[in-house]
């Protein structure tokens, strides 16, 4: 059974760091592009980062570059979001996903997702 399950939310305050967390099982991360969507409350799901071990590329979304990472660890099979200097923009639900294709920020071009982690970034 292919499964995502993220981890490291929290609350925290304007300029401080977290690191999500994206555990894989039942197919290896590897040999698909992976996504971090979010979604705040009455706001559509964008994308945020997305990487593909095999393409070798790693795309942001443009409110986030310069202060959001994707890091992939293959032999945990898993992948994180290193997110700095957060906001309050930040906020809302982020989630996982795994997609057969070439990394792309298009949520709709997700297969697999993960049942996310909530992200508030007090002022």
């Amino acid at each position: 059974e292919v499964q995502l399950v993220e981890s490291g939310g929290g609350l925290v305050q304007a300029g401080a760091s977290l690191r999500l967390s994206c555990a894989a099982s039942g197919f290896s991360l590897v040999d698909y592009a992976i996504g971090w969507f979010r979604q705040a409350p009455g706001k559509e799901r964008e994308g945020v980062a997305c990487t593909s071990s095999e393409e070798g590329t790693t795309v942001y979304a443009d409110s986030v570059t310069g202060r959001f990472s994707m890091i992939s660890d293959n032999a945990k099979n898993t992948v994180y979001l290193q997110m700095d200097s957060l906001k309050p923009e930040d906020t809302a639900v982020y989630y996982c996903a795994a997609a057969p294709t070439i990394p792309t920020l298009v949520p709709d071009l997700y297969d697999y997702w993960g049942q996310g982690t909530m992200v508030t970034v007090s002022s």
